[in-house]
């Protein structure tokens, strides 16, 4: 382990000389990723500088332990030695984690795909509700969040809305939350006061560039037609939305969204781009998980993920066995404890498999 961490603490004094060069400040993408593996390093040194200083610290106080005749100054060095041994262990551990490869994927945008599922109305409700959680979780994360594409329920929320959402580590953040999310409560429709299960479909795609995956536009074919629903007094005059149909796979992405034909083809684009990538990042997901089955999931879409209990006030994700009873804050966007355990397991299982590797 010391071993990695004095060659990442000397990339880190590399980075740093490099971002300072002027080849690297006047060219902005190699000056962005210099920046970011900076800040990224950073991290790691400043704890491996403070594990350093512990077990410098460490060692002396054993020396005069070993040494020292005054019982005044041995006592000093054992209180020295019972503080220092427990928090090197955590600082160790904290390292090991700092330690596992980072997904290449975490530090990229995505796009949000909720679509309702079983539950016709209340499903489209649902998912609405589920619509407005990211949206919060997303302003208290400083992201930007745009609508791309959504097809209304006849009562109210979707039956589908796409979104594309960029920021830091968006997919890093989200990208545990794709999957089957099922919610019990009483419909606004049910005059008996019966129970409901309903449930919504999320998919997080990490945004693909154009160098991840190359489309021949040879094998898209581009459909024109007039947008329907709000959106502004431009819609039905003319046919500004598109739908791109990629033979191959046929994939099928519709835009509405934007103001214009050329807005909605390079939205559209854009989707159909990071769906074909999710295509590749499944096998290669499905290829790991047929080694190891992961507590977390591989993200697919079909596995029921979470369960969200409206009588009960509960919110339960069924893959790390985790509850909470605050639903009303989990539905305004307070989803971060989520993600922070569903990392921690992540990290626990990357742990084992290196362990035993």
């Amino acid at each position: 382990m010391i071993d990695k961490l004095e060659a990442i603490k000397h990339r880190f004094e590399e980075v740093g000389q490099l971002i300072v060069q002027p080849d690297a400040m006047a060219d902005m993408k190699k000056y962005t990723q210099l920046n970011k593996e900076y800040r990224d390093l950073e991290k790691i040194v400043i704890k491996y500088a403070e594990y350093s200083t512990a077990t410098a610290n460490l060692k002396s106080a054993k020396e005069v332990l070993d040494n020292e005749k005054d019982p005044e100054f041995r006592e000093m060095a054992k209180g020295e030695i019972e503080e220092l041994e427990p928090k090197i262990t955590e600082l160790e551990e904290e390292l090991k984690i700092m330690l596992i490869p980072q997904d290449p994927n975490d530090s990229k945008n995505v796009i949000l795909e909720i679509r309702a599922g079983t539950g016709g109305d209340e499903a489209s409700l649902f998912a609405g509700d589920l619509f407005r959680m990211y949206q919060q979780f997303a302003e208290s994360q400083g992201w930007s969040f745009s609508v791309m594409n959504l097809n209304e329920g006849t009562a109210g929320g979707y039956k589908e809305i796409v979104t594309s959402l960029e920021g830091e580590d968006v997919y890093g953040k989200l990208k545990f939350e794709s999957g089957v999310h099922r919610v019990q409560r009483v419909p606004t429709t049910e005059s008996q006061g019966r129970v409901h299960t309903s449930a919504a479909t999320v998919a997080v795609l990490p945004e693909a560039e154009e160098v991840d995956v190359e489309i021949n536009m040879g094998d898209v074919r581009k459909d024109t037609f007039r947008a329907s629903g709000a959106g502004g007094q431009h819609i039905n005059k003319t046919e500004s939305a598109v739908r791109l149909t990629h033979m191959p796979s046929g994939l099928v992405v519709e835009c509405q969204d934007g103001r214009s034909q050329h807005a909605n083809f390079d939205k559209a684009l854009k989707v159909l781009r990071s769906r074909l990538y999710e295509i590749e990042l499944k096998k290669h997901n499905e290829a790991i998980s047929s080694q190891r089955k992961t507590m977390v999931g591989s993200g697919d879409r079909s596995d029921k993920i979470r369960t969200y209990n409206f009588p009960q006030g509960r919110v339960t994700d069924h893959r790390i066995g985790y509850t909470v009873y605050n639903l009303p804050n989990v539905m305004n966007g307070s989803i971060g404890d989520f993600i922070e355990q569903l990392r921690i397991a992540e990290n626990a299982e990357k742990l084992k498999e290196g362990e035993s590797a």
